[in-house]
Order: C-alpha cells, then sequence, then structure tokens
C-alpha cells in the first residue's frame, strides 16, 4: 500500500505534545495524519477533506469530544467516520460518549498496543466501518 492509499487518520488534542506523540506513532506505522488542536479545527479539516478515521480527545477548551462527535454525526458526509475518544478522566461515563456517536474510547495514558490493535481492526479488509 503506498502512502497515498493509507488511511488517513485525524488526531485532535488541545495538547501539542500529545498530537506530536500520536502523529510520529501513527506515521511510524504507514497512516496518513492530519492534526487538529481544537474542536472547531477539527471539524473544519474534517468536511474540508474527510478522514478515514477521528481520534478525539474529550476534554478540549472550545468545544469538547462529545459535542464535536455529535456534529461529525450529523453531517451527512462524516456520519459514518470511525470515532475513538480519548480521554484521562477516570470518570469520564463511556455511556455518554456512545450515545453521542462515537464508536469506542480509549482512556489516557494511551497503551500504544492497545490503540493500533484497535486501529488495525478498524482497517482490517473486510471490515465495515460504516456502521
Amino acid at each position: 500500500m503506498s502512502y497515498s492509499q493509507a488511511p488517513c487518520i485525524l488526531a485532535v488534542d488541545d495538547m501539542v505534545d500529545n498530537l506530536f506523540l500520536l502523529q510520529v506513532l501513527l506515521e511510524s506505522e504507514g497512516y496518513r495524519v492530519e492534526t487538529a488542536d481544537s474542536g472547531r479545527a477539527a471539524l473544519d479539516k474534517a468536511k474540508a477533506k474527510p478522514p478515514d478515521l477521528v481520534l478525539l480527545d474529550i476534554m478540549m477548551p472550545d468545544m469538547d469530544g462529545c459535542e464535536v462527535t455529535r456534529h461529525l454525526r450529523q453531517n451527512q458526509q462524516l456520519s459514518n467516520v470511525p470515532i475513538l475518544l480519548l480521554t484521562a478522566h477516570k470518570d469520564f461515563n463511556v455511556k455518554a460518549g456512545l450515545e453521542a456517536g462515537a464508536n469506542d474510547l480509549i482512556r489516557k495514558p494511551i497503551d500504544f498496543d492497545e490503540l493500533l490493535d484497535r486501529i488495525s481492526a478498524i482497517f482490517k479488509p473486510g471490515t465495515d466501518t460504516s456502521t
């Protein structure tokens, strides 16, 4: 698979260090990576060029991850893009994230092996990510 054919992942986090680590890790695995440092920037980037997957931090200052998820799900062009929420908050109600439309949730600090396994499962040949 060439780089231009590799799945594109939109990583969203207001912490620039977290974005950098995600970008380096995912690119080292052959994924194309776009980044956004706010919910609004994520929506703008997703609308301009729909990603194949969104990794979305929940706690951001302008718009939280659940709100961004709801906006993505309301957009016909983006409604089937898989969304993995990321959170450092132990008490975050996973059900709230799933009800907003997320496909799954990963707790921080991120176990990178677990993250890569979940991403691989999404992009596994024959897997329908539109549900």
